[in-house]
């Protein structure tokens, strides 16, 4: 199970990074705020990530 939710929480972060790298090359950003911007969200999505983690592995039990 736990090999499985890595596999999927790789493909998530890479479709959410290239769709955040998209977006920054549509706003036109430069360097110092793409790379804040990049950080927030994969914070953000890594906290997504293991709470949705931790929720399957309690139902599971």
């Amino acid at each position: 199970m736990f090999y499985i939710f890595i596999i999927y929480a790789l493909i998530i972060l890479f479709i959410f990074n290239s769709l955040t790298h998209k977006f920054c090359t549509k706003l036109e950003m430069n360097q110092n705020k793409q790379a804040s911007v990049f950080r927030v969200i994969n914070i953000m999505m890594l906290i997504l990530l293991v709470s949705s983690y931790v929720k399957v592995l309690n139902s599971m039990i």
